[in-house]
């Protein structure tokens, strides 16, 4: 039998604090949405990879590779995010079998609503609390971490790649994800 290493007292500092922000974070997310735009923030981040999406379109199961859900948790949200009209669900052109879905000029209207109030509240909840270098420590480690979480870099977070907060300010961000952050 295999003896388990415990956990450093550092270790566990930094995994209790880990699991408290993953805790915490959605929750906070999830109320400033739904006052603001009655979204939760998983509505918000289906619509923000939609939108960033060429052809603002997505077949479901790629949508729910890249929001990392099963695709029938993907189904009821698309279902409920169509009957809003902000979202629309048909068939693929390419695959009969397969459906996409394209985000309505009603649903880039609420992620322009959501937006100002979204990055308000990541920024003062999370990216204020960081000095500059610890925003660059911050996106090095999550991307050391999602590298061994997501190895394909299905999820469209691991694909990310803007640039540092150490920049010459040249750098711009690759999609309108990071415009319209989830």
């Amino acid at each position: 039998m295999t003896s388990i290493q415990p956990f450093s007292p550092a270790e566990a500092t930094a995994w209790a604090r880990l699991v408290a922000v993953s805790e915490l974070l959605p929750t906070m997310l999830d109320a400033q949405l739904q006052r603001d735009v009655e979204l939760t923030h998983f509505e918000y981040l289906v619509l923000s990879v939609l939108a960033a999406s060429p052809e603002q379109t997505s077949r479901m199961t790629r949508l729910a590779s890249q929001t990392n859900a099963t695709l029938p948790r993907l189904s009821h949200v698309a279902r409920r995010l169509d009957e809003k009209g902000l979202l629309e669900r048909f068939p693929c052109p390419q695959d009969k079998r397969a459906t996409n879905a394209r985000i309505t000029s009603e649903g880039l209207a609420v992620l322009d609503r959501a937006a100002p109030g979204h990055v308000a509240t990541v920024r003062s909840n999370v990216l204020d609390a960081l000095e500059p270098a610890e925003l660059d420590q911050l996106a090095a480690i999550s991307s050391r971490i999602l590298a061994r979480l997501d190895p394909e870099g299905r999820m469209s977070a691991t694909q990310c790649n803007v640039g540092s907060t150490e920049s010459d300010g040249s750098d711009t961000a690759p999609d309108a994800t990071a415009a319209v952050p989830a």
